[in-house]
């Protein structure tokens, strides 16, 4: 079934966006890996799931669309974990450290909510605490054209959307004694990480970061695949 639903979600984006994708190599395509991925709209976990080919793939997605019967059903045919943003669920953190630790691929938004202002707010620590415990390392995928598909797609255009996947990354531990500033400056290493592949205009507070302005000196080109 959920292979059966990726290649329909495939589909639906290669009929009704025009995407333009990069650097999906970088994804591992077996062992657990987390990606964290820029939230601007439904769009993204759909649209990361049906790209990637790998096996075991999943997401964290927020219970309060566990109302809504389709999305529901959708959530469970995938093997989604819920979680409750709104405090800390230690069952969808007991789920999600489990799977990575299976040799899962586990998607996630590491700042929780969709941003209302179009580009990155300030992160939770959530996806640290994870790449710290599970220690599996971390994809950046930076999305952009999402947050204006929808409205596109009822003036009947094709909206762009382009989505790009960094390299892969381990982060250094997280200490006992430092443990808040060390969840902290590794949130700070994956949101810069995915601000650098972000066109400017979606850097949001983490713009002026130093940490991203050393990764922009440095910043590989990343091969390009248009559909």
């Amino acid at each position: 079934m959920s292979n059966l639903i990726r290649i329909i979600i495939r589909a639906l984006f290669n009929t009704l966006t025009r995407v333009r994708i990069h650097g999906i190599e970088n994804v591992p395509q077996i062992g657990g890996c987390l990606l964290a991925v820029n939230h601007l709209s439904l769009l993204e976990p759909p649209l990361v799931f049906g790209l990637l080919k790998r096996d075991k793939i999943t997401a964290l997605v927020a219970k309060k669309y566990r109302q809504k019967l389709f999305f529901r059903w959708l959530i469970r045919a995938v093997d989604g974990i819920w979680i409750n943003r709104d405090e800390t669920d230690f069952q969808a953190l007991r789920e999600a450290l489990a799977f990575l630790k299976d040799g899962g691929a586990l998607g996630i938004a590491p700042e929780g909510t969709r941003s209302q202002t179009g580009a990155l707010i300030k992160a939770k620590t959530g996806v640290a605490y994870l790449a710290d415990k599970a220690g599996v390392p971390v994809v950046p995928v930076a999305v952009s054209g999402t947050e204006t598909a929808f409205a596109k797609l009822k003036r009947l255009k094709r909206p762009p959307i382009e989505i790009k996947f960094g390299k892969p990354f381990n982060l250094p531990p997280v200490k006992h004694r430092t443990r808040t500033a060390d969840l902290q400056r590794n949130t700070d290493e994956i949101m810069c990480r995915i601000a650098a592949l972000l066109p400017p205009v979606y850097r949001g507070v983490y713009a002026d970061h130093p940490r991203l302005k050393e990764l922009l000196e440095a910043k590989p080109p990343l091969e390009t695949v248009a559909r």
